[in-house]
């Protein structure tokens, strides 16, 4: 986040500033040049994302990307049915028709919502892992179609393999490729049918999501409990794909909820503006999260979701919204006590660049503590195997195991997560802001900054290899260096950058994938100048070795 913080953030925004429906519709038509990178396909940690306006999310993106997948999957040998999902994005809907005129052309069976609306990307990972359970052949697959917590303007196009999970670079990478060539070729050898058509072909077939997923709540958390306990909970779906999940949940288990606000309009009028002005349906914003903020003292816990319900946002009446790495915190430490069906030696799952406040609950919990590269899909085995009982991102994205150790989900799951909330409240009496104040209490209080630093392209490959000597020190804001990492040390995969570890501090500076920035995550255990100094010294050091280079 910028330290320049718009007038407009956390405020409705004027009608005149909200994306223009029509023109992104009509845009959608329009061909993008394969000679721009701009306009090529792009799979990142979540899948390629753009928008009409920029052509860089259109039709031939999505037909050459889900031609891509078909001869993916054949090379594969995926043969079961593919799981289609989407979110409330304006660009969603005909991005999922295509789709599945291609899908359909292909003879690939595609398991779409029974009513033709959302599904959030945690039920397309259940129900691939569900399917796939005890099988050896006719592995199922899957395709979410958002940008997750992006502007109104997005799209975004998400691929899950067998595993439930994201797919890794090599599929991602494979797939770019195909579809860029099929792009570069005019869409030669992409196949389709009409819409109409498809849909009537027997090759598409609706499909109970919500039925199946509600359903098996209860095997992955104490509904009872939170039932018996009526524990007060405010939920706002933030007129995303989880609107249409939280009446059946909240009657299926008779809970004490309240969904907020039930909205549903593609331009997400109703949302306040994120830090620089945009909208964002951002759980983790306190601009975005204005208004259940404001709601924190009806309700014994609150939460919401992004539009494809994979993050969450924890609202508590103790303190209100929580920052992610405080209620990853809190969640670990609640269910490594509470999950006596987990295999004894799960481990923790934790990003390079989440709190350090983690670590100290892992060897408090006498818990293997495993720190992988940001991504969701170094979590995936582990979830997978029982191996790991939680995987979760700085970026409130998380997931964990089922009552028994088996596998929930393999992607991210916000539903769960802001579900968990209540069950913490209910089996413990304290509200998750009070079990953070508790833990902090007893493991030191960190401060947790993520500021962005101007780079230039040059400037941001220097970063992935920056040893100790290039930094040219051997202390942090006045303490020894103990670490100059590279790559993870749960792992030993690529970090994409540095990160710099001291015992009461640290910083990790990474290049952005999309903009001409670098971040820097940084993190004290000792107090607000601390944290400063921590900032100050990561600039210098980096530009000095960018100066350098």
């Amino acid at each position: 986040m910028s330290s320049t913080i718009s007038p407009l953030a956390g405020k409705p925004l004027d009608p005149s500033l909200l994306v223009d429906l029509a023109r992104l519709g009509q845009a959608y038509f329009e061909r993008p040049n394969p000679a721009d990178p701009a306009q090529r396909v792009a799979f990142g940690t979540s899948g390629h994302r753009g928008s009409s306006l920029l052509r860089s999310f259109n039709e031939a993106h999505i037909l050459a990307i889900s031609q891509a997948i078909c001869l993916y999957r054949r090379e594969q040998g995926i043969d079961g049915p593919l799981f289609l999902g989407i979110d409330t994005h304006a660009l969603s809907r005909p991005a999922f028709e295509t789709a599945l005129e291609v899908f359909a052309a292909n003879g690939v069976t595609t398991l779409v919502d029974e009513d033709l609306r959302f599904t959030p990307t945690p039920v397309i990972s259940h129900a691939i892992i569900g399917h796939n359970r005890g099988r050896k052949t006719g592995l199922a697959d899957g395709v979410v179609i958002s940008p997750s917590h992006n502007p109104p303007a997005d799209g975004g196009f998400k691929y899950n393999p067998p595993h439930g999970g994201p797919a890794d670079t090599d599929a991602t990478g494979w797939i770019e490729r195909k579809a860029n060539a099929l792009i570069e070729a005019g869409l030669d050898g992409v196949s389709r049918i009409p819409y109409a058509r498809a849909l009537a072909s027997d090759h598409v077939r609706r499909h109970g999501f919500r039925e199946a997923y509600v359903a098996e709540l209860g095997s992955v958390l104490d509904m009872e409990a939170i039932r018996s306990a009526g524990v007060a909970i405010g939920i706002d779906p933030l007129g995303g794909a989880g609107l249409d999940y939280y009446a059946p949940i909240i009657e299926r288990y008779r809970l004490n909820a309240t969904i907020v606000d039930q909205t549903l309009d593609p331009t997400f009028a109703f949302m306040p503006a994120d830090w620089d002005g945009k909208i964002r349906m951002d759980c983790s914003s306190p601009y975005a999260m204005t208004g259940l903020i404001a709601m924190k003292d009806r309700f014994d816990v609150a939460f919401a979701n992004d539009t494809d319900a994979d993050r969450h946002g924890i609202v508590s009446r103790s303190g209100g919204l929580m920052n992610p790495n405080h209620y990853l915190a809190v969640a670990i430490d609640y269910l490594f006590r509470n999950r006596a069906g987990w295999r004894a030696d799960a481990a923790i799952g934790k990003t390079i660049v989440s709190s350090a406040v983690i670590d100290r609950v892992a060897a408090r919990l006498g818990r293997r503590l495993v720190e992988v590269p940001v991504g969701f899909k170094w979590f995936v085995e582990g979830l997978s195997d029982g191996s790991f009982g939680f995987g979760g991102e700085e970026s409130a994205g998380a997931s964990f195991l089922r009552l028994d150790g088996t596998s929930w989900s393999t992607d991210k799951d916000g539903l769960i997560l802001g579900l968990l909330a209540a069950e913490i409240t209910a089996k413990t009496g304290s509200d998750p802001g009070e079990r953070y104040a508790a833990i902090t209490k007893d493991l030191g209080e960190p401060l947790y900054a993520r500021t962005d630093a101007p780079a230039t392209r040059e400037q941001k490959a220097v970063l992935k290899n920056l040893s100790q000597a290039q930094l040219g020190t051997d202390t942090l804001a006045g303490e020894p260096i103990t670490a100059v990492l590279n790559a993870a040390p749960g792992n030993g995969a690529a970090i994409g950058g540095v990160k710099v570890v001291t015992g009461e501090g640290w910083f990790c500076a990474r290049p952005s994938g999309t903009e001409e920035v670098y971040k820097i995550y940084a993190e004290s255990f000792r107090d607000a100048g601390h944290l400063a100094r921590i900032q100050e010294e990561a600039q210098a050091v980096i530009a000095r070795a960018f100066a350098a280079a």
